[in-house]
């Protein structure tokens, strides 16, 4: 019989305890828990209550990678400590699965990428809804050249309304010094590796307009609008927030030889008969477009999210399919989320890829006035917080 994989979990609060329950339910086929730690006493003895197994718990998470009986690390932490762990991890010769995002700033991403570089233990991020059918639809139409020369990219993304309770329900949440930003490191990271993913391209330039505690009582971003440019000409808009309800999420690409619209899971699929710029050039009617054809797919398949990027980790440790998510594509988004950032403290356009030491040295600016807020520590349940709506 083989062997299960054995996974570590450090930090169990709402995602750690999350995939704590993933295991427990028997829902990752060949992978067991064996270990787990939280610095939070209490957070520990609620994981056993909740989720009973046959798994040592640790005090630290130092305490676990040198003692505990794994051959995997989940880093699911608050943000700043990704990178720290991921690499503590890796360095002790343990694979490593790092909740998002990567890090909090660039600089301290590049330094896990390095390390990955050169282990020959495997390391992801968890970006769950690249295993989404609709944006693995949307990425083949994209690389098939459906819609031909990308000219513009939308998103809005605005269906995950947040109350001040959930800022409340812990010290580090929407700080400076505890989270290093708000809606863009929370929340986006998903939508920012896939905007990168789906359409293939990273901005040239991005200018943004990042709005700090706007709806909340926080320090951090609650609402962004940000304008992108691309080396090939093509422009696009990203819009996020934690306030708006009833929420939207529609994510556009127009070509030049279509477009593509995924909103409620469903992807409209719009099919030029003549390239837009063929058209342009050998039209002589003057009013008049190129005629198109237009259809609605409802891509079949599971969306596994969390359980899949698991069970695939797992599975690639024991050699029975190849990794699904390197985890050094953590970088793009870390990378836009943090010109977003810069974008607005500079007040002008950012160039990527910026200087990293110029942006860590803005945030720590920030991280010097972050106030100490006072918070009891709540597990919240996440199930069904994280799908695509």
């Amino acid at each position: 019989m083989q062997e299960k994989v054995k996974f570590g979990i450090i930090g169990v609060g709402n995602m750690g305890s999350g995939h704590l329950r993933f295991f427990t339910e028997g829902k990752i086929l060949n992978g067991k828990v064996t270990a787990i730690a939280d610095i939070d006493p209490e957070k520990l003895e609620s994981a056993k209550k909740r989720f009973p197994g046959d798994y040592a718990c640790y005090s630290s998470a130092a305490e676990l990678i040198e003692k505990g009986d794994t051959d995997v690390i989940i880093v699911a932490t608050p943000h700043y400590f990704h990178p720290e762990l991921s690499i503590a991890a890796l360095k002790a010769g343990k694979h490593v699965v790092c909740e998002k995002p990567a890090g909090v700033y660039t600089k301290q991403v590049k330094e896990i990428n390095a390390v990955a570089e050169k282990s020959d233990k495997m390391y992801t991020v968890m970006f769950n809804q690249r295993t989404n059918p609709v944006y693995i639809k949307m990425r083949e139409l994209v690389q098939s050249g459906t819609v031909g020369t990308i000219k513009r990219v939308h998103w809005q993304i605005t269906d995950w309304y947040r109350s001040q309770s959930y800022y409340d329900s812990g010290s580090w949440r929407a700080t400076w010094a505890g989270e290093g930003g708000g809606v863009l490191f929370n929340q986006c990271p998903h939508q920012l590796d896939l905007l990168q993913w789906v359409t293939g391209m990273m901005p040239k330039t991005i200018r943004s307009f990042c709005h700090f505690g706007k709806w909340h009582k926080i320090e951090v971003e609650d609402d962004v609008t940000a304008y992108l440019e691309y080396e090939n000409g093509a422009t696009g808009v990203f819009i996020t927030c934690t306030a708006d309800t009833p929420g939207t999420n529609r994510f556009e690409i127009l070509g030049t030889k279509g477009k593509l619209v995924c909103e409620n899971n469903i992807l409209k699929v719009w099919r030029l008969e003549q390239d837009e710029r063929e058209f342009n050039a050998t039209y002589k009617g003057g009013f008049g477009e190129p005629k198109y054809t237009y259809e609605e797919i409802k891509p079949e398949g599971i969306n596994p999210q969390h359980i899949g990027i698991l069970n695939n980790f797992a599975n690639a440790v024991l050699g029975l399919e190849p990794l699904f998510v390197d985890g050094r594509e953590g970088l793009q988004s870390v990378m836009l989320m943090d010109a977003m950032l810069l974008s607005t403290w500079k007040d002008k356009a950012v160039t990527l890829p910026f200087d990293d030491d110029e942006y860590l040295a803005e945030l720590q600016k920030h991280i010097a006035t972050s106030g100490k807020k006072e918070a009891k520590s709540v597990v919240l349940d996440t199930a069904g917080t994280y799908g695509s709506k």
